[in-house]
């Protein structure tokens, strides 16, 4: 009898530690497979909020900024406008191709896109008034836009890639006419130039009450 006791405990002894052993064993498997989860998870949520974060900068940092509108009479109405932007502070480069401008006159909304036929660069030498109105650049329709290359020190704008960078300034040329049959006085208009990502340029004017002048600074 003391024999098969001690024959039975020597066997539950190895039963136990085989039992022990196949438990270590799967903690370890699933401590290694947690880990493995764990890590993965970490590293996709960090590239995820890298990836935010720098879209969220681009985002509030990229835009362009309106700092001037201007307008030209004819038949005793507003019948074309410029409107001058350039890119905000610490911005990334800015496609005017993938620009558009949204503008109404209370009545009437149209959208504009660039057109690439309708690129010109500004001959400082020139008087400015004089010259951005008879350039011939106004001959677009109720759809699309040009542009008048006032600052380029790189020439980063053509007609094929107009891309903005920093120190960059153009005239956006709308043809009024074409858009809203020209602007009576006293019309209020409004309206954005949002580019392809980043923070688009809002702006506002009233037309004067009397237009006697030729050229009028709107904004």
């Amino acid at each position: 009898m003391r024999n098969i006791c001690k024959i039975l405990k020597a066997h539950d002894i190895g039963d136990m530690g085989i039992g022990a052993m196949i438990v270590f064993i799967a903690m370890v498997l699933v401590a290694g497979i947690a880990a493995s989860v764990l890590i993965q998870t970490a590293n996709r949520l960090e590239i995820q909020a890298m990836t935010t974060g720098q879209q969220t900068t681009a985002e509030v940092s990229t835009g362009l900024a309106v700092i001037d509108i201007e307008g030209k009479k004819a038949s005793s109405k507003i019948m074309n406008v410029t409107i001058t932007v350039k890119p905000r502070a610490g911005s990334n480069d800015i496609d005017l191709a993938q620009t558009i401008i949204e503008i109404t006159n209370g009545t009437k909304k149209v959208i504009l896109s660039y057109s690439s036929s309708a690129t010109w660069n500004y001959n400082h030498s020139v008087d400015l008034n004089g010259k951005v109105f008879s350039t011939g650049r106004w001959n677009e329709t109720n759809e699309s836009f040009g542009i008048l290359v006032l600052q380029d020190g790189d020439n980063s704008i053509t007609s094929s890639a107009p891309v903005m960078n920093s120190g960059d300034v153009v005239m956006l040329c709308v043809n009024a006419n074409s858009c809203f049959s020209g602007l009576n006085a006293l019309v209020d208009v409004w309206g954005k130039v949002i580019p392809e990502s980043g923070s688009p340029g809002i702006f506002a004017f009233r037309v004067p009450a009397l237009l006697t002048a030729t050229v009028y600074d709107l904004y």
